[in-house]
């Protein structure tokens, strides 16, 4: 018996000098930002984590960043 493949998560990906806040704003409208940000560097701890570039950013143009949470286990 076969399982049938889990939705994927909503992601984007970064525009030319996007930071989390840019993200969070574009992406999540209807949080505040600040809320939004935590949000999302929560999601994409893998991306939040890494050193900063010489810009200050931690974010690269190929980067995915998740939109939401991963799904609870069932």
């Amino acid at each position: 018996m076969t399982q049938p493949l889990p939705a994927a998560r909503r992601f984007t990906r970064p525009q030319p000098n996007d930071d989390w806040a840019s993200i969070a704003a574009r992406e999540l409208p209807d949080v505040p930002v600040e809320d939004a940000v935590g949000m999302l560097q929560s999601w994409n701890f893998h991306v939040f984590m890494r050193p900063a570039s010489a810009s200050g950013n931690t974010i690269l143009p190929s980067d995915i960043i998740f939109l939401e949470a991963p799904a609870a286990e069932v």
